[in-house]
């Protein structure tokens, strides 16, 4: 069992940068590819981006470029670093863990809110 909990949302205005956390407890972290998605109003869930156990990452093409995240093992969190954010990058953001080895194994956190907007 996973526990997820993000922070580091808010309102920032378009070109400005934000960077979200998320504190994971409850098991080894380590084992978990960890990822951050985001809902829009009225639009599906969609993948951010992810970091491996082995620390490689992947990129929706409509972040990369802007968005880099990393993770700390040590201190169970995994973070996104958000710049050049413009109106379409608003939408809740969710943590996301998945087992590396038991794929149904996959946990969410509560989410946080971005809004870009002037």
């Amino acid at each position: 069992q996973v526990q997820l909990v993000e922070s580091g949302g808010g309102l920032v205005q378009p070109g400005g940068s934000l960077r979200l956390s998320c504190a994971g407890s409850g098991s080894i972290f380590s084992i978990y590819i960890m990822g951050w998605y985001r809902q829009a109003p009225g639009k599906q869930r969609e993948l951010v981006a992810t970091i491996n156990t082995d620390r490689s990452t992947n990129y929706a093409d409509s972040v990369k470029g802007r968005f880099i995240i990393s993770r700390d093992n040590g201190k169970n969190t995994v973070s996104l670093q958000m710049n050049s954010l413009t109106p379409d990058d608003t939408a809740v953001y969710y943590c996301n863990a998945q087992h590396m080895l038991f794929s149904k194994m996959v946990y969410w956190g509560q989410g946080t809110q971005v809004t870009v907007s002037s």
